[in-house]
């Protein structure tokens, strides 16, 4: 074992992704009869993250209290939500109607952070759908923030990434510089018709500074509910290949592997990527058959439909990151 290598043990930092033999079935779920998604590591088969999603009212009050674990709490659409700290503190996160209506609102809430969420609905009687990711903190722990933080959409950076029909909007909500343990949050839009998570990606082995392990959710939303878009996952040496037309509301786990996407001509896609790992990184590595693709883009303009959703103050400078994921 190399010198980093020893290293990274020591740090206890995973040299690969859990080994996942689940089959396609179990890597995509379906929403239930309310609406919701959920996942944990038992049932995804990984070691640390958690997601749902879930419908809050103005009438009721749900509670967060995770002692060992962090989360992200963020409003995909229908309005705000209240924040209550149980010390006493409120946050109020105006929210948006839908994602393709606004930039994200949300709530880092640290470890033994305990909190009640009330809804503030646009719509009488409508609840607000809202999305909670959460993963295990580490006992040794720096740099994480000690008291829930309000992310507003002028903590989002915004990002435009690839060309041609590669081109798609990349809302950098929880990323490797903010003070989190693990977890990181991305969203992610593709015009009708277009390619993201392209070239085809994957973060499955620690091999830095070109890739960490990451476990992924891919949440997805459409403008137009009705429609699909194509989701594939799949092994270089072909063990293991999944392609689901998913669908508004649903969820597929990425464990391992290449993940890329592509929105059905008309309909507009969205995507929320959770992701926890034992480094702060959004590090990558690219599938060598299709890697070349990307030198396509030099000759191409961005697609003009995007950004879908516009940030405050927009055009503005932004970090373009070639070497990472979405």
């Amino acid at each position: 074992m190399s010198f980093e290598r020893s290293t990274a043990a020591e740090q206890g930092i995973h040299a690969s992704a859990l080994a996942n033999e689940r089959p396609p079935a179990e890597l995509r779920i379906r929403p239930a009869a309310d609406g919701g998604v959920a996942v944990d590591p038992e049932r995804a088969g990984w070691r640390y993250l958690s997601f749902r999603t879930f419908g809050v009212g103005a009438d009721q009050g749900v509670q967060i209290d995770g002692p060992e674990s962090e989360a992200v709490l963020l409003v995909l659409g229908g309005g705000g939500v209240e924040v209550a700290v149980a010390h006493g503190e409120r946050i109020v996160l105006p929210g948006r109607s839908s994602p393709f209506e606004g930039l994200p609102w949300g709530v880092y809430l640290p470890a033994g952070c305990r909190v009640t969420i009330r809804g503030r609905p646009m719509a009488q009687g409508a609840p607000v759908r809202v999305a909670l990711a959460e993963a295990p903190v580490r006992a040794a722990r720096s740099r994480v923030a000690e008291r829930p933080l309000p992310i507003s959409p002028d903590d989002v950076a915004v990002e435009i990434r690839g060309r041609g029909n590669a081109t798609r909007q990349i809302n950098h909500i929880v990323a490797p510089g903010f003070p989190a343990d693990r977890l990181l949050l991305v969203e992610v839009y593709t015009p009708a018709g277009n390619w993201s998570s392209w070239p085809p990606h994957k973060h499955d082995v620690d091999d830095m500074p070109g890739e960490a392990v990451l476990e992924e959710v891919y949440y997805y939303e459409l403008r137009r509910p009705e429609g699909w878009a194509l989701q594939r996952l799949y092994r270089r040496d072909g063990t293991r290949d999944g392609l689901w037309a998913v669908r508004h509301g649903e969820l597929v786990l990425v464990p391992d592997g290449y993940h890329p996407f592509v929105a059905a001509h008309g309909y507009d896609a969205y995507y929320l990527n959770a992701l926890a790992g034992d480094r702060r990184t959004m590090a990558c590595s690219f599938d060598p058959d299709l890697d070349w693709t990307r030198a396509t883009w030099e000759h191409l303009e961005a697609d003009p439909r995007v950004p879908i959703v516009r940030p405050p103050g927009w055009p503005r400078p932004i970090d373009l990151r070639p070497g990472v994921s979405s």
